[in-house]
């Protein structure tokens, strides 16, 4: 398709707020994380180990002891292999939601408690609560527990609550302090997982992202099974090779349009987007559900931009009526630089409907709807932001802004994609706004406001739930702030409950829950999408690094990189991975930059890093490197390049404006 016309900015009506360049560009045109051979050499292992690990959860099973089978179920979930077990899993769950047998036991018991009952809810069982009521005194306190392990789980399986549930609000306060003041007690293994869980509970974690972090956690473990750790390693690898895939096709896609050459008001985020809808939707087989989301909500996001970053109201109307009438001939109304813009939107949603009428699927017609949708939602928004409107109380923006989050079409662009999953009554089920959703956007909502709140004052924006918030109360930001996380938990309650609805399918249900954690992910400490740094090392973690396949041959080991949190870089240890970071020496110092093939190592001393420079070329800074023995490292990079013929090939994987 032709280039955008070049925006010509009128400084009275046009002061978008300048955004980072994308850290990606076309890295993942080239980016292969192994060979074709080694693929197929892992799948065929993979296979092996797949079985093996069936065995293992069917041998469990037929046990009588319950603790195995749920620590069994918590280690298949959280080190990501799961989905290859669904029917074992239910059956196994099952099981222990029918039988009336409990285990008793002495420090163990309120873990097997907790873990039961997290399993249970997290799988749709609606257990009751009263579980708990006997860990309570006659004053209705928790009793005392030292064990890290059963506060833990506790403290996990009390977030799966539902609103009136006060015992498990009561479980929350109580394992919060509890851990708290354990945690400069532990051993640093401990410590850690107890802050990674008061930051962020298991149940609203991203799965992928999980399950990278625990797969180093399980390695650690005494009681680790190798079978499940390698095959572990061997999914998390083979699925790595197939986002690589969908990200080349992304990023094809994506350069037709080249929005940050034209389109000074958006952000260039299509890997961090894709990272977001991977999300949602992880599993191989969703392999087209994740092109598709990435797509239409890339496309919305450039929607947003302009809405709130650039257009005035007219010209904002002038869009979305355009949007509205669905016809290439509408773009002869628009301005230039929305021309080229509009056509691509038709385009790309045109070929997705047409791909999933060819799938045979029956919600084709409302991925149309829906962006039209975005298009007046956003278009509200503007009009509210010109006409300096602003809400008296948190409760009306909400009944008016939580649409406009995208949450709710995420969810329902997720529903339609699955194909026959998906029935017409849970499409209109899910058209009707149900509290489930309501919930999902509440998280995206003001999670959004929290951390975009002080960076959107410095230019003309929507009012925020912040600043309605503050008026409300007569309140600080810090305070309003507090006020807003009540609400986020209280949403989560609302998806917690709507997740225990049995009349819908668990698959469908679960892209919903997936979508609040995506949003929680990424608002957590900052607007991570927008400031594109954040999501770095993840995304470089999800479908860059390879995990290390100790006991197989399909790839040289590659050593993680340690952090030095003294001196907040990177240690690489007594080998360079060769696949992660890509050293550019200085300039200054005579070096010249070099550019390693993925699956070949260097023998060097420990190096480190005054800057980031393990993955320094993904966010286009040089790393300045003090290296020791540094004129016989860059004699073995020479060496070794001049034999890797495939480098030759790939010569540069950074854009030239990046070093």
């Amino acid at each position: 398709m032709g280039s955008l016309c070049p925006v010509v900015e009128d400084p009275q009506q046009h002061k978008p707020r300048p955004y980072t360049p994308s850290p990606w560009r076309d890295f993942f045109l080239h980016h292969r994380p192994c060979t074709p051979s080694q693929l197929l050499s892992m799948k065929e292992s993979a296979e092996i180990k797949k079985e093996q690990v069936r065995k293992i959860i069917l041998d469990t099973g037929a046990s009588s002891d319950l603790a195995p089978k749920l620590e069994l179920v918590d280690t298949l979930q959280r080190i990501g292999v799961a989905y290859h077990y669904v029917n074992e899993i239910d059956e196994l769950l099952r099981d222990v939601h029918d039988s009336a047998r409990h285990e008793e036991g002495c420090d163990d018991e309120l873990y097997v408690a907790s873990l039961r009952f997290y399993l249970l809810r997290k799988h749709g069982y609606n257990v009751s609560s009263d579980v708990f009521v006997k860990f309570r005194d006659e004053q209705g306190n928790f009793t005392s527990n030292n064990n890290v392990n059963s506060m833990l789980m506790l403290y996990d399986a009390a977030h799966l609550r539902t609103r009136g549930e006060e015992i498990l609000g009561d479980a929350i306060t109580f394992t919060k302090s509890r851990l708290e003041s354990m945690v400069a007690t532990l051993v640093p293994e401990d410590a850690e997982e107890v802050q990674d869980t008061l930051r962020t509970p298991r149940y609203r974690r991203v799965e992928r992202v999980e399950a990278r972090r625990y797969i180093s956690v399980y390695q650690k473990k005494a009681t680790r099974n190798d079978t499940i750790l390698q095959f572990a390693k061997l999914d998390y690898n083979i699925l790595q090779a197939l986002y690589c895939e969908e990200l080349k096709a992304i990023t094809i896609w994506w350069k037709d349009l080249e929005p940050w050459t034209y389109m000074t008001f958006a952000r260039d985020r299509v890997v961090e987007m894709y990272f977001w809808m991977s999300a949602v939707a992880y599993e191989p087989q969703y392999s087209y559900t994740r092109i598709m989301l990435t797509k239409l909500l890339k496309i919305v996001s450039l929607m947003d931009d302009f809405c709130d970053n650039y257009s005035t109201t007219e010209e904002s109307a002038l869009f979305t009526a355009a949007i509205e009438r669905w016809d290439e001939a509408a773009a002869e109304k628009l301005p230039a630089y929305l021309k080229a813009l509009y056509i691509f939107i038709l385009k790309t949603t045109n070929d997705i409907v047409e791909q999933l009428i060819l799938q045979k699927n029956k919600n084709a017609e409302w991925v149309k709807k829906l962006l039209i949708d975005v298009a007046k939602r956003y278009h509200a928004e503007v009009k509210w932001r010109d006409e300096h409107y602003v809400p008296t109380k948190v409760e009306e923006h909400l009944k008016l802004s939580v649409a406009s989050s995208s949450c709710m079409h995420i969810t329902n662009l997720a529903f339609i994609s699955m194909g026959d999953v998906t029935t017409r009554e849970a499409v209109e089920w899910a058209f009707s706004f149900p509290k489930i959703i309501q919930g999902v956007c509440i998280v995206g909502r003001i999670g959004n406001d929290i951390v975009s709140h002080e960076r959107e004052q410095t230019s003309k924006h929507v009012v925020s739930t912040v600043q309605t918030c503050m008026k409300e109360h007569g309140i600080t930001a810090e305070q309003a702030n507090e006020k807003l996380r009540v609400l986020i938990d209280e949403a989560w309650m609302d998806i917690v409950q709507g997740s225990l609805d049995r009349r819908h399918p668990m698959a469908l249900l679960e892209k919903a829950v997936n979508v609040a954690r995506a949003m929680d992910h990424v608002y957590k400490r900052d607007d991570a999408y927008t400031t594109s740094f954040s999501l770095k090392d993840i995304i470089t973690s999800i479908v860059v690094q390879h995990d290390n396949v100790a006991c197989e041959s399909h790839l040289e080991p590659l050593n993680a990189l340690p952090q030095d949190n003294s001196a907040g870089a990177p240690v690489v240890g007594s080998y360079v991975n060769t696949h992660i970071c890509q050293m550019y020496l200085s300039e200054a110092s005579g070096a010249t930059y070099s550019n390693l093939h993925a699956t070949k190592h260097m023998k060097a001393k420990p190096i480190k890093f005054n800057k980031v420079c393990a993955g320094a070329y993904l966010s286009g800074e040089v790393a300045v490197c003090q290296l020791r023995e540094e004129e016989e490292i860059r004699r073995q990079m020479r060496l070794h390049l001049q034999q890797d013929q495939v480098h030759k090939r790939k010569r540069s994987l950074l854009p030239s404006n990046a070093l």
